[in-house]
């Protein structure tokens, strides 16, 4: 569709071109059109107005039918969720502390394990993306992280999924400002959409939808002794984080779609190529910006890269110190939720590259064939 749309304004700006030309100047045009498509000025501009074009043909379509038909998600039971015995919180009734055995007996196999930031690994448990767990073990198998973003949170407090920001202070009181990493304090971001409280023994941090009433909308729970063991707030730069980065913010992305009852992206590794290189490219010369240095926008890129797409976008994150934090941020954007969201896309490639100093960029590329 892409590549039609692309010899479309090609020919008609040939036959515009020409239409205005007199004869005597015509070999002179001709040489000077040559040049324009050697400079690459012509696929510039195609392609600016390919994008313009599918940007209204999707709103008259979406104006005309309406909102794209959410896909259906085969149902899963939710969990009958009881209050925690131990702790403050529980996710899918499982508490900071307890046996890898009892874990997966409730939830059987994770889907995925991979790398995280605490030189760890998150264990990925769910049934398509519902009833979306993440678990972080220790040496002796017991449970020192936990995260959902998905109605699976109990608590002793009046506190679950959708809770709003107020009622969240009001039950756990005044959040942490920093945190200390042996001698070191290491100061929290001012006027974030989340929160961090000590409570338990553990740093639980509650994320906030400030496009849906500044509600809760997931919960990374964090034993005290694991995040301390992490001497930096930014994890040492390996090739197993960059691909547990990866492959975590893909897993989020697909658990928040089915949270909003859409369908689940297909992981594309071609794209995914695309996306690491454009996040290397911006982590090896210092910038942040959807178009590299050469010019090229996330539609060139991939087309350099031999993918075809009738309908693609791309989502930037920099500086987050891990999935979790980059994907909750690109959710409270407008633009970005909007890509995280989009109905129309089915496939998704996320690369990961760390500056000099491991701090992670983060690239996603979505598009549908």
């Amino acid at each position: 569709m892409r590549r039609f749309l692309f010899m479309i304004v090609v020919v008609f700006l040939i036959v515009i071109g020409a239409s205005y030309l007199e004869e005597g100047t015509k070999t002179e045009a001709k040489v000077n059109f040559q040049t324009f498509i050697e400079n690459g000025e012509l696929q510039n501009i195609a392609t600016s107005v390919i994008s313009t074009f599918q940007s209204i043909f999707e709103t008259i379509k979406e104006t005309i039918n309406g909102s794209p038909e959410i896909k259906d998600q085969n149902s899963v039971a939710q969990p009958e969720l009881t209050a925690p015995s131990q702790q403050t919180f529980s996710i899918h009734n499982i508490q900071i502390g307890e046996q890898k055995a009892k874990v997966e007996k409730i939830l059987g196999a994770p889907q995925r394990s991979s790398v995280n930031e605490y030189g760890r690994k998150w264990h990925t448990y769910h049934q398509n993306y519902q009833n979306y767990v993440q678990v972080m073990y220790n040496d002796a198998g017991e449970v020192v992280g936990l995260y959902t973003n998905q109605d699976l949170i109990a608590s002793t407090k009046n506190i679950k999924l959708e809770t709003v920001r107020e009622q969240v202070i009001q039950e756990l009181g005044t959040p942490l400002t920093r945190i200390q990493k042996g001698f070191v304090y290491y100061q929290l971001e001012k006027d974030a959409d989340y929160d961090v409280f000590l409570i338990d023994e553990s740093y639980i941090t509650i994320f906030y939808d400030k496009h849906e009433g500044n509600s809760l909308t997931a919960i990374q729970i964090i034993h005290k002794d694991m995040e301390e063991k992490k001497k930096n707030f930014y994890a040492t730069a390996t090739d197993l984080l960059r691909e547990g980065f990866e492959w975590q913010m893909f897993d989020l992305t697909n658990a928040t779609r089915v949270q909003h009852r859409l369908g689940i992206l297909t992981w594309d590794e071609r794209v995914r190529e695309t996306a690491r290189k454009h996040s290397t490219d911006m982590a090896k010369n210092a910038y942040f910006d959807h178009t590299n240095l050469q010019g090229q926008s996330p539609f060139d890129r991939m087309l350099a890269d031999q993918i075809t797409f009738s309908v693609a976008g791309e989502n930037l994150a920099y500086g987050q110190f891990s999935s979790i934090f980059a994907h909750e941020g690109l959710m409270n954007s407008l633009g970005h939720r909007k890509n995280i969201l989009k109905a129309e896309f089915n496939h998704l490639g996320v690369g990961v590259a760390f500056n000099k100093e491991s701090h992670p960029y983060y690239t996603q590329n979505y598009f549908s064939k």
